[in-house]
């Protein structure tokens, strides 16, 4: 490996899964950077200094533009507000990949597609849990139902686990949004929270209902997969507080979450309170419209979702080191299946499960 990996935001809760696993398959060849100098030292110190510690700040970087002249990689942690970042690295030649969940932010870097297969960079994204292995189910899905026209996507959280402020502000900022979906073979709007419909999880989970949110797996894999319908739905692992979320949407009282001062003041209440379990799910079911239900339904299941976004985010990384993948901008199931990461995932205590499902 002749270049370095740089993980922005690599002190952060997704970011310090990246840099230790990275950082003991590729030991001194990984740079853990943000603004904060003295959290990446202390992190690195954590790690046996087998990590780099850098100070960079993004926002600014036509001022660092150096800290970029060792590097192979880019592994972005952090919510862009722009993508002059993600070109800069595409005009030198420098990989990216990206664990972001937003699609307006995905969206933008998916036209630089053409500058990437010039320059010869390859840009990764959806990267993580969701988006990322409810990607990769949805493919695993579609090997096993030929002529598959739509996926229901299903992903339960524990409100026991710890999520980082930016996982949390971009949850309540959603709560209460509207977005874009193509149905069938047009598009329609729905809104966040609404929509509900019921799904039995595997394990402990049970049957629940979850709700429509806005994640891009669903604006992505109709094109990635030429699917007509893509549905993504959110639930807790605390019953009565998806309830109680729903009851919010359903009486404007949401709308309340994003005044100044109540987002902030909500997010660190949330930091503190743990209850329920850090368990997740994220289930998919994949059929044909022409049918009465879903033919094919698998699952992964596990605790932490940070952690597994960031072990999926460095297998990844580790693949792109060690292998040749095209140039452009791809998201993970362009490039990768499902099973390239379950004996890992399998070493770090998921659970996988699929079957075949009997109709009506």
């Amino acid at each position: 490996m002749n270049k370095k990996i740089l993980i922005i935001g690599g002190y952060g809760n997704v970011g310090r899964i990246i840099a230790t696993e990275l950082g003991k398959r590729f030991p001194r060849q990984v740079i853990v950077a943000g603004r904060n100098y003295q959290k990446a030292k202390e992190f690195s110190l954590e790690l046996g200094q087998q990590v780099i510690p850098m100070a960079l700040d993004i926002s600014h970087i036509s001022a660092n533009e150096k800290s970029l002249d060792d590097v192979g990689i880019v592994m972005m942690c952090l919510d862009l507000e722009s993508i002059e970042f993600v070109r800069l690295c595409i005009q030198r030649r420098i990989h990216y990949i990206d664990i972001s969940a937003s699609y307006s932010i995905l969206s933008q870097i998916e036209k630089l597609n053409k500058e990437a297969e010039v320059a010869r960079a390859t840009v990764i994204l959806s990267v993580g849990l969701a988006p990322g292995l409810t990607n990769l189910l949805t493919k695993h899905c579609q090997s096993k139902v030929p002529g598959m026209t739509y996926a229901d996507i299903y992903i339960l959280l524990g409100m026991g686990d710890i999520h980082g402020d930016a996982a949390l502000q971009w949850t309540l900022e959603n709560l209460s949004g509207e977005f874009t979906i193509r149905d069938n073979e047009g598009t329609k709007q729905v809104k966040s929270f609404e929509d509900s419909k019921q799904t039995v999880f595997p394990g402990k989970s049970g049957k629940r209902t979850a709700y429509r949110f806005n994640f891009s797996d669903q604006h992505v894999l109709p094109q990635t997969l030429d699917l007509k319908s893509v549905s993504t739905r959110l639930c807790f692992d605390s019953a009565w507080m998806t309830s109680l979320l729903a009851v919010m949407k359903k009486t404007g009282v949401s709308r309340l979450l994003t005044l100044n001062g109540v987002e902030g003041l909500l997010v660190s209440l949330l930091k503190r309170l743990h209850f329920g379990s850090a368990e997740f799910v994220v289930k998919v079911d994949g059929g044909n419209l022409l049918g009465k239900g879903a033919l094919y339904e698998c699952s992964l299941w596990g605790e932490v979702e940070g952690r597994v976004t960031g072990l999926v985010a460095a297998k990844v990384a580790e693949k792109l080191v060690l292998s040749s993948y095209p140039a452009g901008v791809f998201h993970i199931e362009q490039l990768f299946t499902l099973h390239e990461f379950l004996e890992n995932l399998g070493q770090h205590g998921l659970k996988f499960e699929e079957k075949e499902c009997v109709t009506a």
